[in-house]
């Protein structure tokens, strides 16, 4: 079976390292598989073509497409020849329908929604016309997968097609994602951490959903509380000279707070953290988290999307856009002894093995393909 995915980029975003997670743990050995990027190859183009799995590009930006971008759309269409075309995210899924109009031989099509939806307001205006395109052509898709059942909720009542909707969550893979000391060590001696310092880790690009002005806030208000705490932030245009957050963290503190930009191998990040933080307002799936959780790391986030019944009772939760609580909970989770949040960290790490494992969620994904294709008319 040929499977096109068609995604919207391939930054270090939730949805890119999902897809990329789901063709290396099995996808890509089931089926041959191919990528298309709206934009680039961003920064997990490599890893994908490192799997054996060819990637192609429109070079579009800003949702925008550029002159040529159809005839190449078109031709690669006709030299993969698709059974079944995935779209990811709302400008990759109306690519998709495009595409299933375009592509011979009248391939499947699926849609993957990759993020919350409570207030169209809160997005671009021309993300909000293309998530109107969406609820419209929702009806031609076999499938709408959804990462939560939030997300589910959310869209059907904003009129997305309700039939034919099913949730499946991300997937870990728990032999990448695991505790490391020794990795943790280095990290520490990389960013010139103190072994006895505790870390707050907190990872997203910057976006205002990802409310980064509200973590700082409570960060600041917990440097005060607790002395041995650090904070590494991990993310695109995360830093003390991004105009949004110029101020927040007063002089004396700096040198408590690590900004390291984007970065590929967060794992090893996550692997010296002693608590990770996910304080965004706005989530379907926090991908974060399970990637912290699997790696023996106990996470504090705000109740948003699926993220209070990934995290479950290994970590602590807060109501979203509340810097006090957020700082308040972080407090606790610092203040608890090493074999506390250590107990805390196996639990977490056992909760996703057994609810989210990669495994189990590419045979769901494979199935689904197989399905689609022979529900074809």
């Amino acid at each position: 079976m040929n499977l096109l995915h068609i995604i919207t980029g391939l930054g270090t975003g939730g949805a890119e390292r999902a897809l990329t997670a789901l063709l290396a743990d099995g996808l890509a050995g089931r089926f041959d598989c191919a990528v298309l990027s709206l934009a680039d190859e961003g920064t997990m183009g490599t890893h994908i073509e490192a799997l054996g799995v060819p990637v192609y590009t429109l070079g579009m930006r800003a949702g925008m497409p550029r002159p040529g971008a159809l005839w190449r759309l078109r031709h690669h269409l006709r030299a993969l020849r698709p059974d079944v075309i995935q779209g990811w995210m709302y400008h990759g899924n109306l690519a998709s329908s495009l595409a299933a109009r375009l592509a011979p031989g009248r391939p499947g099509l699926v849609w993957n929604v990759r993020q919350s939806l409570y207030d169209l307001c809160n997005e671009k205006r021309l993300t909000q016309q293309v998530i109107r395109a969406n609820r419209m052509l929702s009806r031609h898709p076999s499938a709408l997968i959804y990462n939560s059942r939030l997300s589910r909720e959310q869209h059907e009542r904003f009129g997305f097609n309700a039939s034919r909707g099913v949730v499946i969550p991300n997937g870990f893979d728990l032999s990448r994602l695991r505790p490391d000391s020794e990795v943790g060590a280095t990290v520490r001696r990389e960013f010139r951490v103190e072994p006895q310092a505790l870390i707050v880790g907190h990872v997203a690009r910057f976006h205002p959903m990802k409310d980064h002005v509200g973590f700082l806030r409570a960060a600041v208000d917990v440097a005060r509380r607790v002395p041995q705490a650090r904070f590494l932030l991990v993310g695109r245009e995360v830093s003390p000279d991004n105009p949004a957050l110029a101020g927040i963290i007063p002089a004396d503190l700096l040198s408590r707070f690590i900004f390291t930009g984007e970065q590929r191998d967060v794992t090893r990040l996550m692997q010296t953290m002693d608590v990770l933080c996910s304080s965004s307002w706005s989530e379907a799936f926090p991908n974060v988290l399970g990637e912290a959780m699997a790696c023996g790391v106990p996470c504090v986030a705000t109740d948003v999307g699926d993220g209070a019944s990934i995290v479950g009772e290994t970590g602590l939760v807060v109501p979203p856009s509340d810097s006090t609580e957020l700082a308040k909970a972080l407090t606790v989770m610092l203040e608890k002894s090493s074999s506390e949040r250590f107990a805390l960290g196996l639990e977490a790490r056992r909760r996703v093995h057994e609810e989210y494992s990669l495994d189990n969620i590419v045979d769901r994904y494979s199935e689904l393909y197989k399905t689609v294709v022979g529900g074809k008319a």
